[in-house]
């Protein structure tokens, strides 16, 4: 395997694991990048740039990351709140009149992005069109009735945070949320990273597409012996993705017929839940600047990375049926979602991509793949890299 790219003395067993996830879990195309203390310790790439060609993966090589897009899009509320626009405990309807209808007066702007605002599902599925002409999913959301009491639990909101958050970001701002994303975030962090993909970077970005599950007897797998992690959804996981009544399976069918992603109208499409486009390096950088200072900028001051870390839900998820843990728009470590240590907090994407960061350590974590497997929140090429850099630091 032709890996480039660079690895700091100590950081050596990422390296390691990532040529591993080539020989042994079926990579096609795929990059990691590690901050430490604000320094890049770690930025390899290697694969073809397509899932199904043979370009090579280039230095600047993005591809979507489906839900990571989420960490990056959950620190514009966060922001807005630091610089004084949102009251996380205020009502949604403040800022959005609208979505106080059918019984979402108490939703509070907190519950959007700790997954307990209880509109995971829309009772009719939008279009692909509908759901990228910037008008249909905040319309349907706000005419919602929600499936639980507002508050009282938590479900993951897998496509309709899209529009929740991206309509409360226009509100208050009068921008939509990619352009608030390339102004305040990625211009000045210098980030390879999109929500709404310009014409003029389209060329760099790789085609996705579902690849094979590891092997359990080896091959492009992994075996019983081999270290991997075995990701096998326990029945009744397995069970709600299969029943097209449950409420897992309809949140994830939000959108009928599923939207190719490869699809330019799609990648040019502001979906803060699910279309980012990015670098490895773009997500780990932007992970960094929340926690500490990057060549002068940092994101988060010290209280707002404590709203983001600081758990909101536990328990059972009503969408993912498994327990999941959350702060303010950001996974929490746990079972569901490792990361590196207890007080790490980021954001998975569906299929592989993973971005987090690890205060305690300095530690920050992008990776994007682009052979899509169907776990959602616990890939285990992520998650080799992920314990490569425990054992690192």
């Amino acid at each position: 395997m032709d890996v480039q790219g660079t690895v700091a003395a100590g950081f050596e067993p990422v390296r390691d694991a990532f040529v591993r996830n080539f020989e042994r879990l079926g990579e096609r195309g795929a990059a990691v990048t590690v901050y430490r203390d604000g320094h890049k310790v770690v930025d390899l790439w290697a694969g073809t740039r397509d899932v199904d060609g043979t370009e090579p993966w280039a230095l600047d090589t993005a591809q979507v990351v489906r839900s990571a897009t989420k960490g990056v899009a959950a620190a514009v509320p966060l922001l807005l709140h630091q610089r004084g626009h949102i009251d996380l405990d205020a009502p949604v309807g403040t800022y959005w009149p609208e979505f106080k209808a059918a019984g979402k007066e108490r939703v509070l702007v907190r519950h959007l992005l700790s997954h307990r605002a209880g509109v995971p599902v829309i009772d009719q599925p939008l279009t692909p069109a509908q759901a990228i002409d910037g008008e249909s999913g905040a319309r349907a959301l706000a005419a919602q009735r929600p499936f639980w009491e507002p508050g009282t639990d938590h479900g993951y909101h897998p496509h309709t945070y899209s529009w929740l958050i991206a309509e409360l970001v226009r509100r208050v701002t009068g921008r939509s949320v990619g352009r608030w994303i390339a102004d305040e975030i990625a211009r000045p962090l210098g980030l390879d990273f999109w929500v709404g993909l310009p014409v003029e970077e389209a060329h760099r970005v790789g085609r996705i597409g579902a690849v094979e599950e590891p092997s359990p007897t080896g091959g492009a797998g992994a075996g019983s012996g081999s270290g991997e992690l075995r990701v096998r959804p326990k029945r009744s996981v397995a069970a709600a993705y299969q029943d097209p009544t449950s409420l897992t399976r309809r949140a994830f069918a939000v959108i009928e017929p599923l939207p190719d992603e490869n699809d330019p109208a799609y990648r040019a499409a502001e979906l803060p839940a699910a279309a980012g486009i990015s670098t490895a390096r773009a997500l780990a950088r932007c992970y960094a600047a929340m926690i500490g200072p990057v060549d002068g900028h940092r994101l988060f001051a010290p209280a707002t990375l404590t709203l983001a870390r600081t758990e909101e839900s536990a328990g059972p998820d009503r969408v993912l049926v498994v327990s999941t843990r959350f702060g303010l728009g950001y996974m929490l470590h746990g079972p569901a979602a490792p990361l590196l240590a207890p007080g790490s907090f980021g954001h998975p994407g569906r299929g592989g991509s993973l971005g987090f960061a690890d205060p305690e350590s300095g530690i920050a974590f992008g990776y994007v793949t682009n052979g899509m497997r169907k776990g959602v929140t616990a890939d285990p090429r992520a998650q080799a890299l992920v314990r490569a850099v425990r054992s690192a630091t």
